[in-house]
């Protein structure tokens, strides 16, 4: 087997990542480890962890913020395409790519000769960090240990820890498979892997509550958008970074954004999560309201395509390729004009549109109104139909001529 003298792990002081510090050292002849923890909104997930990650073999830990990085270059571009995978809003997937960029930097600056994950060989997460690696590193080396380990399976990493005395958060109990950032917090695992199993929201949930425990009363919110970016909540304008956290709060108090979600993972099997998007979802939300008053019919037809297309590059491992970055060039374009304020009733996990305005806006009350008006004759509508219709008109004389019926 290949040795190293020093090699950058992926750190996040979780099951996984925990085992993994002292295992690459035992494999690889006591080779220095690195580990890197990248923050892009973890929380209280951090604290410790340096202390952990040094009891534990590594040589020091680097902690990078780079949420806003994250929100501005990543989540964004993403919500302007409004790209949903199955449904999902794409939290775990998005947050990869800077993550993974930030590894290959601290790489370099260090002279690591290779990068560790802790990606299961089952999941996606392994293709987004090595699709990054390659497109800035092509000759580091990747170790990816659930490939090549005897460890097969998470009740066996708890064993590894306990005969390490590697100190874990966890228990057998409560071994959920988590990913937190700040735009989410995805469950996989235990119960959740049968279908057939209701979660159990009481115990699973962090981010929010379940429409059952949600307030009586609606809460009101109005989101402001310059070129499809939110830029104020109610009013106040906000960065990135805190206008999320913020409807994280407020959604999560609504019970607004768990999604239950069985779905087709890109390595070919069928997955069952739980995610919990609150802040996430209401912007979302308030995009597309946004969108349908300021987008011409062909530009947003068209654009629907393109976020089914942009949802598979992001899932997929894909955004540092050149189709991601010519999809993200016309969503750019299509935003211009994506302008204005949202409003949205929030009641026990739902998201009721309560208005919209926008500067921009292709609506003509009196155009579409229902009352007396002085710029659309009605009668222009009669050739318009003759004309869109004369292919079946056409169609129908003709059988008519050869003795078919037309009913």
């Amino acid at each position: 087997m290949k040795q190293y003298k020093k090699v950058v792990l992926a750190y996040s002081g979780g099951l996984d990542t925990s085992i993994i510090i002292p295992w690459l050292k035992e494999t690889y002849g006591d080779c220095e480890v690195v580990a890197v923890c990248v923050d892009v909104g973890q929380g209280t997930e951090l604290d410790g962890l340096e202390e952990k990650a040094l009891k534990t073999g590594a040589s020091k830990l680097y902690i990078e913020n780079i949420q806003k990085e994250f929100v501005e270059e990543y989540v964004w571009p993403t919500l302007k395409a409004g790209a949903k995978y199955e449904g999902y809003l794409l939290g775990t997937s998005f947050a990869r790519y800077p993550i993974a960029k930030r590894l290959v930097e601290i790489a370099k600056a260090e002279g690591a000769e290779a990068i560790c994950h802790g990606c299961t060989g089952k999941g996606n997460d392994q293709v987004r960090f090595e699709l990054t690696i390659k497109a800035f590193a092509p000759d580091l080396d990747i170790i990816a240990p659930w490939r090549i380990w005897d460890i097969k399976s998470r009740e066996e990493e708890i064993e590894y820890a306990e005969a390490h005395n590697i100190p874990l958060k966890i228990t057998r109990e409560t071994n959920y498979s988590k990913d937190k950032n700040l735009w989410h917090l995805s469950h996989e695992g235990l119960d959740l892997e049968d279908p057939a199993n209701e979660p159990m929201f009481d115990k699973i949930l962090e981010l929010g509550v379940s429409p059952e425990k949600a307030p009586d009363k609606a809460t009101y919110v109005t989101i402001t958008f310059d070129k499809g970016v939110p830029v104020a909540l109610d009013g106040k304008e906000m960065d990135g970074v805190s206008l999320i956290e913020e409807l994280n709060k407020i959604g999560g108090a609504n019970g607004i954004g768990i999604f239950d979600v069985v779905e087709n993972r890109l390595v070919g099997m069928k997955s069952r999560g739980v995610y919990e998007t609150p802040g996430g979802t209401i912007l979302y939300h308030a995009h597309e309201v946004l969108e349908t008053i300021c987008l011409d019919k062909e530009t947003a037809h068209f654009k629907a395509s393109v976020a089914q297309k942009m949802a598979d590059i992001v899932y997929n491992g894909q955004w540092y390729t050149p189709l991601c970055k010519a999809i993200l060039a016309f969503v750019d374009e299509t935003q211009k004009t994506v302008n204005g304020d949202v409003k949205l009733k929030l009641y026990k996990g739902n998201i009721i549109n309560a208005g919209v305005t926008s500067p921009d806006t292709l609506y003509d009350e009196q155009t579409a109104s229902f009352g007396e008006d002085e710029d659309y004759n009605q009668m222009d509508s009669q050739g318009f139909i003759n004309l869109f219709g004369l292919p079946i008109t056409v169609k129908a004389k003709k059988d008519l001529a050869k003795g078919k019926k037309l009913i």
